[in-house]
């Protein structure tokens, strides 16, 4: 009879080891999955980041050069009768239509 309590209670133990073994196992997998997915988002966002910010530094660029052509006089008027259609004194403007 004490033969038949002690192989219980290993049967016991057995158990409860293995369904605490598995809900560990469950919950530690769940965890990594869920940090591979928080890594995987960050990963996109900054492919996507990095893209955007190269754009960006184009722009900048960009930015630049048409800040130093302001500088100059001669240019801020040309540009000023090409894209706003002012004229200078006795100068007529004909717009053609484009095709």
């Amino acid at each position: 009879m004490a033969k038949k309590k002690t192989v219980k209670k290993a049967r016991r133990r057995l158990f409860i080891l293995g369904f605490s073994s598995i809900f560990v196992i469950v919950a530690m997998t769940f965890t990594i999955g869920k940090y591979w997915v928080e890594i995987f988002d960050k990963y996109q966002e900054k492919k996507s980041l990095d893209k955007e910010l190269i754009h960006l530094k184009e722009k900048e660029e960009e930015l630049k050069v048409d800040a130093n052509k302001l500088q100059n006089p001669d240019y801020v008027a040309r540009y000023a009768r090409e894209k706003y259609l002012y004229s200078k004194d006795g100068e007529y403007i004909l717009q053609i239509p484009e095709e």
